[in-house]
């Protein structure tokens, strides 16, 4: 059943929609990457009602009044606040279930919102990554090899790092997002509908061409994996991102992750901007942050502003 169809009685006459519709059209026109974490948030909102499926949760949710759904989510809050979940995805399912509301009373079904708030979180603290000797160590491992995945697995990295790219962004590439001959590629950033484009390195074109030459210019997705029942699109998925790059660090002796590179890569930025004379709202292109506040927090967090004034104020007693 089509959306705009469900909104309507059989005379044309605008109805009030139901929970299943509801659902839909709030995941309808989301990013892969949206829609697979708010199906998983709803899932989970799901689970923890102990009903079937999200349209039951949302009516779990909506059919009782303002006060039930603000006591059911403020119990949902410390639920997940008990298993000592990360405060960003605390915050992420909650949002979830806002937007949901929000979604609900746009369309008439009710007449309030949802009242709970995020909890505190600081955001970026830690900016440490595996560091630009760590990077190349990574490459350095991919470069010994020549079988496809060593390729691919180079080009992964040269990416993450040169273009400061979160796993999201990297995994939703297509073929036709890169253009070899103009040395740039379209990514679709965090929060935004439309692709932006980059320019690429030299170093990073030349791992992608080479990569190219083992995946084949035929459409789909940029970085494929080497699973042979090639699953839907064959598209890499973040996941297998990650243990990508936590193998590579595991080999050279590091911890790290996919974010880790991206945080390296802003770090560098921020770094040889301030010695190029570059200032940090022209970094914010390079690392596509909304807020320059991030970007100062890669600043103080390499100069360790913190610990220089610690030892200024010691020395005053």
């Amino acid at each position: 059943m089509r959306t705009d169809q469900a909104l309507t009685n059989q005379d044309g006459a605008v109805r009030v929609p139901g929970y299943e519709v509801l659902v839909r059209t709030f995941l309808s026109g989301r990013s892969p990457r949206t829609l697979a974490a708010y199906s998983q948030d709803l899932q989970t909102f799901s689970q923890y009602l102990g009903v079937a499926d999200p349209e039951e949760a949302a009516r779990e949710l909506l059919a009782h009044g303002p006060g039930r759904a603000n006591l059911v989510a403020l119990n949902y809050r410390s639920h997940l606040m008990e298993r000592r979940l990360a405060p960003a995805t605390i915050n992420r399912r909650l949002a979830a279930l806002r937007s949901l509301v929000a979604l609900a009373r746009t369309l008439g079904m009710i007449g309030w919102s949802l009242e709970v708030r995020n909890v505190k979180s600081e955001p970026y603290r830690d900016t440490r990554g595996p560091g630009t000797s760590g990077v190349r160590d990574m490459l350095d491992v991919t470069n010994a090899r020549n079988d496809p995945k060593g390729i691919r697995d180079r080009a992964i990295v040269r990416a993450l790092f040169d273009l400061a790219l979160r796993r999201g962004e990297l995994v939703s590439l297509d073929l036709e997002d890169l253009d070899l001959k103009a040395r740039t590629l379209r990514v679709i950033g965090k929060g935004l509908a439309e692709k932006m484009v980059l320019t690429i390195p030299e170093k990073t074109a030349e791992a992608l061409a080479v990569w190219l030459g083992i995946r084949g210019i035929s459409p789909g997705p940029l970085f494929t994996n080497f699973d042979h029942a090639r699953k839907g699109d064959g598209r890499l998925s973040g996941r297998s991102v990650h243990r990508i790059v936590k193998s590579l660090g595991d080999q050279v002796g590091l911890t790290t992750r996919p974010h880790g590179i991206r945080h390296t890569s802003v770090t560098e930025a921020v770094k040889r901007a301030q010695t190029s004379g570059i200032g940090l709202e022209e970094v914010m292109q390079f690392s596509r942050h909304k807020d320059v506040k991030t970007l100062l927090v890669y600043r103080d967090a390499d100069r360790d502003v913190q610990g220089t004034l610690a030892d200024l104020v010691s020395q005053a007693v």
